[in-house]
C-alpha cells in the first residue's frame, strides 16, 4: 500500500467511469459504510467480513494495516490494536460498481476472530431443521481469547 498524506477518491457521477475506469470511487451506503472482506493473501481463506467508513478506508490506505469501522461501538477499529493480531494489507480489490471491497491481508498472530479462531468463519451450516444446526468448520481455537482480551 502506498503511504500518502493526501488521499482523495474519485467522483461517482459518471457510471461508465465508475464501472470501467481506473479511478477509485467507493460507494458508501446510506450509513456511510462499505463492506470489506478480509482474505488471506497466501491461502485465499476468507478471514472475516467487516465494514469501513471513509475515514477507516483512508487510514487503511495510509498505514497499510486494516482499519475498520465498528457498527456496534460506532468507532474506528484498528484490527489488532488490542490483540496484536494485525492485518497487513497487500492489496485491495473492488467490485464493478465499487460498493464492496476485498482486502488481501497477511494476518499476524494466531487468528483474527475474537472467539479465538484463525478465521471468523469457523462454523458451517448443517442440514435444514428447526432451528438450522451449525457444525464446526475449524475444530480448535488457535488462541485463548480470555488471555488476549482482558
Amino acid at each position: 500500500m502506498s503511504h500518502s498524506t493526501e488521499i482523495t477518491f474519485g467522483s461517482r457521477e459518471d457510471r461508465g467511469a465508475v464501472e470501467t475506469g481506473l479511478v477509485f470511487a467507493p460507494k458508501f451506503d446510506e450509513h456511510g459504510l462499505i463492506v470489506a472482506v478480509a482474505q488471506d493473501e497466501d491461502t485465499n481463506e476468507v478471514l472475516m467480513v467487516a465494514y469501513m467508513n471513509e475515514e477507516s478506508l483512508r487510514q487503511t490506505l495510509e498505514i497499510g494495516e486494516a482499519v475498520y469501522y465498528s457498527r456496534s461501538r460506532k468507532q474506528l477499529w484498528h484490527k489488532g490494536a488490542t490483540s496484536g493480531h494485525t492485518q497487513v494489507v497487500s492489496k485491495i480489490l473492488t467490485d464493478c460498481d465499487q460498493d464492496a471491497l476485498v482486502l488481501k491481508v497477511h494476518q499476524h498472530g494466531p487468528g483474527c476472530c475474537h472467539a479465538g479462531y484463525r478465521s471468523c468463519f469457523y462454523r458451517n451450516i448443517q442440514e435444514p431443521g428447526a432451528p438450522v444446526a451449525l457444525g464446526q468448520e475449524i475444530a480448535d481455537q488457535s488462541y485463548d481469547p480470555n488471555q488476549v482480551y482482558k
